[in-house]
């Protein structure tokens, strides 16, 4: 009896293993031209909102965490080849994204903004951006929004590898604007000095068939990593972690509701 019952714990125990072994660093994939999420220091260092909530999950988690940086359309194809374990980049949950990964829960919800010109009058209905130049950062879901939604309203979509190129363009009227997360285009040019005389315009967007249910981080399929990170999750906000976090960026809840 004892025999068995020692075999049934050892099955239980080889069962509840996660996917990866404890002695190997668990792989993240992350984009760093989105200041204020993720963007680099002049050491060359990673440094931001989703690279410190990284390491706290790491560290709630008590598993070694190695950074891997990636322009943001090639994340998903390098988690499908196992170049990376996890993607924490602010990538939004939408359900195209599920068909190819796993999400955990959200661990930060802002919307959509335009910016434009100072003073530029764009109305709810979006009419005033026919024959716009608009730009967008490929891959992303703002760039899908763009394509299904302004474009056929007569804007023109210019897509970038990064949101960084996107703001040097409309500072030098290459472009009349650009649509990306509100936090990012506030704190990653509105408030700098390439961004004076910008502003939101037209109205927020947060249509969850385009933007989806908030910000999370993408997994394998199946993959055990994502249950254990949503326990991290759920600790680290349990705990005042994600708030000394957030306080540190932003002046309000970027968790939402």
């Amino acid at each position: 009896m004892k025999k068995l019952v020692l075999l049934g714990a050892l099955a239980l125990s080889v069962l509840s293993l996660p996917t990866f072994a404890d002695d190997k660093p668990v792989k993240i994939g992350i984009e760093a031209a989105y200041p204020p999420f993720a963007s680099k220091a002049p050491d060359g260092s990673i440094v931001g909102f989703d690279y410190d909530i990284g390491n706290a999950l790491c560290e709630e988690m008590k598993i070694k965490c190695v950074w891997v940086e990636q322009e943001f359309d090639g994340l998903i194809p390098a988690l499908k080849v196992r170049k990376i374990d996890a993607i924490l980049s602010s990538m939004s949950i939408t359900e195209d994204r599920k068909k190819s990964v796993d999400f955990t829960n959200k661990y930060y919800n802002t919307p959509a903004r335009l910016v434009m010109k100072a003073g530029t009058q764009v109305s709810d209905n979006l009419t005033e951006l026919k024959g716009k130049n608009i730009g967008v950062q490929r891959g992303s879901i703002h760039e899908r929004f763009a394509r299904e939604v302004l474009a056929p309203l007569g804007a023109e979509i210019k897509p970038y590898g990064s949101q960084n190129e996107i703001y040097l363009d409309v500072a030098a009227g290459r472009l009349d604007g650009t649509v990306a997360d509100a936090t990012l285009l506030d704190d990653g040019f509105l408030k700098t000095d390439a961004g004076k005389g910008f502003a939101f315009v037209g109205p927020a967007f947060t249509d969850v068939k385009y933007f989806g249910d908030g910000v999370g981080i993408a997994v394998r399929k199946g993959d055990a990593l994502k249950d254990k990170i949503n326990t991290a999750i759920a600790a680290i906000r349990a705990n005042g972690k994600y708030k000394q976090i957030q306080d540190k960026y932003f002046a309000f809840d970027i968790y939402g509701k």
